[in-house]
């Protein structure tokens, strides 16, 4: 079990990771003027919001970032921060979908995300542990080894420097391996407040929370809409990994969760490289040094959204780090979402089925922190006016029902099974005496379904279970201490309150009187 830390920044769950130990340093209490057309609101205070807004900031417009929790809440306060030159979906599978122009556009934005990283960091003299390492991607047998030569020819018909090597600093034995020189780690965090105050710095404004619940057309405005705050802006731009509300972006992007340790060593055997095996889902290895601690940074075990159970999902992710390496004591446990797009591309543009002006980025599969980045870059040009050759390819509004077919079926008849199913699966007669402190439960009673959780001081606190998004109905995350949908990804803190989107609105609160409390 992981060792309890007191943190300081906050996340989208109840576990905590090492990157919450930054004391945040951003001035977000600007006065923002309330006659001001903004020429761009930014929706979200993550790694695609915060490069957008600067890059925005600094070519003279003037910009407000509104953010429902604070600065680096969501994933990329979450993320095992690895920057690549590879990505999830393989540049082979990219020509496959997309043609080898596609698979090249596709690496150069993976490239150009780094770089822009990197720059980041050189230009604005950010502290964040930046390193370089080399990666290794390895085969344990004859199926995975087919498929790394796939990788192998793919990276090379993009120019993506890589080659095969007989030595990989990793425990296990393997058939294949390749090596991947110039990749890199940070510490997220860091980075993001960074990015925060050049922005600030810069003279643009960040509301924190502020949850932007709708936004609205305003003559040649548009307006975005916080309680009874109202902020007018030429454009919109959604850096809210998912946009919110009913749109195709949830059918084409699913929701999946994944799980990391921060893991102390018995002995300084921690891998100088970034490393991932190829078993499906695959696992991810890194060294990070915290408060002078060094740390084995170890991931894995991926599943949809609000499906398998967290708590295995941890218990089988230590389980295989215990076997393969001498661990004193894991130090840290924590998980993070993000979407997979149905045909390996993000979306990256204008929105098709909003007003004109408002923009969006989504489906970044695990690679966040690259094509976040990019996502950035592309959106600011984007709201300037200016072309991007990345406009076309990525475009939220294209259509290939043919490279990802099977996952679309497969993923939204899912969808289709729990928003019908889960509506007759609750048949639990617990009361609510029964649960335990720190535990949440679907629950029946009285013919009413319920969401509850009983807190550690005995408290019961009880919501509607049904998903503000589009009606599925949640499922308990007892790691996370969160209500999770498994249809498209919206998650609630045990008050309801939406920690991640595309919901925008709180679960309904539901009051019992003393008898049933009994």
């Amino acid at each position: 079990m992981a060792t309890k830390k007191e943190s300081i920044t906050t996340r989208d769950g109840a576990q905590q990771s090492p990157w919450q130990s930054v004391l945040p340093t951003v001035n977000t209490n600007a006065t923002m003027g309330q006659k001001t057309v903004y020429d761009a609101i930014v929706i979200g205070g993550g790694i695609t919001g915060l490069t957008a807004a600067i890059l925005l900031q600094i070519s003279g417009r003037n910009i407000l970032l509104a953010e429902a929790h604070t600065i680096g809440f969501g994933t990329t306060g979450g993320t095992s921060a690895h920057i690549n030159t590879f990505a999830d979906t393989t540049y082979k599978e990219a020509e496959s979908a997309f043609g080898k122009e596609g698979a090249q556009l596709f690496a150069d934005a993976i490239n150009e995300g780094f770089e822009l990283i990197r720059s980041n960091i050189k230009n604005y003299r950010i502290e964040c542990d930046y390193e370089t390492k080399t990666g290794f991607l390895y085969a344990e047998d004859e199926k995975q080894a087919d498929q790394l030569d796939d990788i192998f020819s793919g990276a090379k018909a993009v120019g993506v420097s890589v080659n095969y090597t007989t030595k990989v600093p990793t425990p296990l034995s393997f058939e294949a391996a390749l090596e991947f020189e110039g990749q890199a780690q940070f510490h997220p965090i860091k980075y993001a407040l960074a990015l925060a105050k050049a922005f600030t710095d810069a003279g643009g404004i960040i509301l924190e929370h502020t949850n932007i619940e709708r936004v609205e057309k305003e003559d040649e405005n548009h307006v975005g809409i916080s309680g009874d705050l109202k902020i007018k802006a030429k454009k919109v731009i959604y850096a809210t990994h998912i946009p919110p509300g009913i749109n195709s972006y949830s059918l084409r992007c699913a929701p999946y969760r994944s799980y990391v340790l921060g893991v102390k060593l018995r002995t300084d055997t921690y891998p100088d490289a970034l490393i991932y095996d190829m078993q499906e889902p695959y696992h991810y290895f890194r060294t990070h040094e915290i408060d002078g601690e060094k740390l084995l940074i170890a991931g894995g075990n991926d599943h949809k959204t609000g499906h398998d159970d967290p708590e295995k999902a941890f218990a089988d992710l230590e389980k295989y780090v215990r076997k393969n390496y001498n661990v004193s004591s894991i130090k840290y446990q924590w998980s993070s979402q993000y979407y997979v797009p149905v045909d390996g591309f993000p979306y990256i543009g204008e929105m098709p089925e909003a007003s004109e002006g408002i923009y969006c980025a989504t489906g970044y599969n695990g690679n966040g922190m690259m094509l976040g980045s990019i996502a950035g870059k592309i959106l600011s040009d984007l709201v300037q006016g200016e072309a991007s050759k990345y406009e076309k390819v990525f475009s939220p509004s294209r259509l290939k029902p043919a490279a990802g077919f099977k996952a679309f079926v497969q993923e939204n008849a899912d969808v289709a099974y729990h928003f019908v199913a889960d509506r007759f699966g609750i048949h639990e007669t617990d009361s609510l005496k029964r649960m335990q402190p720190g535990t949440g439960k679907l629950l029946e009673i009285d013919g009413k379904k319920i969401a509850a959780y009983r807190d550690d001081q005995g408290e019961i606190f009880a919501l509607n279970p049904v998903c503000t998004h589009a009606g599925c109905i949640v499922n308990w995350n007892g790691e996370e201490k969160s209500w999770d949908c498994p249809c498209h990804g919206a998650r609630y803190d045990v008050h309801g309150q939406v920690l991640t989107g595309p919901a925008t609105f709180s679960l309904a609160k539901i009051d019992f009187n003393d008898k049933q409390k009994e």
